[in-house]
């Protein structure tokens, strides 16, 4: 069995946001659009089908007792085991339900913000129309298995410890469906599906973000015999903004305003989602200062409020100076009473600590 929790980095304790976290992370590095190699495509995959399992807390819990080891099959595995036969099945039927099958989208920022509507296109497995899923031809029916009588199974006598036993295998002639499809459909040679592209709106809700699956019930892979269908489950995958960055519900922007803008004060003309926007910029500003604007961030999942939009202040230092410019800048200086060299220590309560102690959580 897989190690699902090591494909991911994580131990068994994790919790669900530390499985999103993790999977999100992954899935950057190995997409397809990063990274074609097919021995990544393969851990790619490995990663998906261990987020599948471990972000379902039923099928995780199922994962976490089959790991664990236990005999899981009850009665009927332990007289295969002897036997190498379970009792009388009977015929399986041929109608079979579909798999389910998955599909992966890019969305820009502003349409993971907003919500957007798709027209995908997809190649599955999908009901043949020549013979509507029956697979025979000429409105023909299958006939009754010469072998097996329509059981689905045949019975042989075998010898064993407990003296003879009357075992059960499937029927080779007809694979256990009991009955034989003689004049088989041209179309889906007898399986009743075939395979075709279809195209199919899809419709993503506002502030979804890379990894959130959103579920189309019956869209996924008809099932053999013209079985019900599946589930088709559309995969998130959001592309990078040239100048946002998303946190979360929040986002952050960076931006550049002169030494004599912060000295001063201004207002400045600031980038969003939905245009710019006028953001004031307070007399005595220095580098390194965050301004949020209040919601302008990303929407929040089935909400209809936003979070919030960090805008970073850089000051440009002027890398030359006219000498007209430096002579004012050495008078500004003069009359603050500053002299060139001087420096102000600062303690542990503000400046450059108090900010890597935040960032450290400490």
């Amino acid at each position: 069995m897989a190690d699902y929790y090591g494909l991911l980095g994580l131990d068994h304790g994790a919790s669900q946001d530390d499985i999103k976290k993790a999977y999100r992370k992954i899935a950057r590095e190995l997409h397809p659009d990063v990274n074609p190699d097919p021995e990544v495509q393969n851990k790619f995959k490995e990663v998906t089908a261990a987020y599948d399992t471990l972000s379902d807390p039923q099928k995780r819990q199922q994962y976490d007792m089959g790991a664990q080891g236990g005999f899981g099959g009850g009665f009927s595995d332990i007289m295969d085991a002897f036997f190498g036969g379970g009792g009388n099945r009977g015929p399986r039927p041929r109608m079979r339900q579909g798999q389910d099958a998955l599909i992966r989208i890019e969305v820009d920022l502003f349409e993971a913000c907003f919500g957007v509507e798709r027209e995908i296109t997809l190649e599955s497995a999908v009901v043949c129309q020549k013979c509507t899923g029956q697979g025979t031809a000429n409105n023909s029916a299958p006939s009754m298995c010469p072998v097996c009588k329509g059981r689905g199974e045949t019975q042989f006598v075998q010898k064993s410890f407990l003296g003879q036993v009357m075992t059960s295998r499937p029927c080779n002639n007809c694979s256990a469906y009991g009955s034989v499809i003689t004049d088989p459909c041209r179309e889906c040679a007898g399986d009743g599906r075939v395979r075709a592209r279809q195209t199919i709106n899809v419709k993503i809700p506002a502030g979804v973000e890379t990894g959130n699956r959103i579920q189309m019930a019956g869209r996924g892979e008809v099932g053999a015999g013209g079985g019900p269908a599946g589930d088709l489950y559309v995969e998130i995958v959001e592309t990078d903004h040239d100048f946002l960055l998303r946190d979360g519900d929040n986002l952050h922007i960076a931006i550049e305003v002169s030494f004599a803008a912060a000295a001063l004060g201004t207002t400045v003309k600031v980038e969003t989602l939905e245009g710019p926007v006028d953001l004031q910029i307070k007399a005595g500003t220095q580098s390194g200062a965050t301004l949020p604007i209040k919601g302008k961030g990303m929407t929040r999942l089935r909400t209809t409020t936003r979070g919030d939009l960090i805008v970073h202040v850089d000051i440009a230092t002027p890398h030359k100076l006219s000498r007209e410019q430096e002579k004012l800048l050495k008078e500004f200086a003069q009359s603050r009473g500053e002299k060139a060299g001087d420096v102000k220590i600062k303690g542990h309560k503000e400046g450059l600590f108090t900010k890597f102690r935040d960032s450290f959580g400490r």
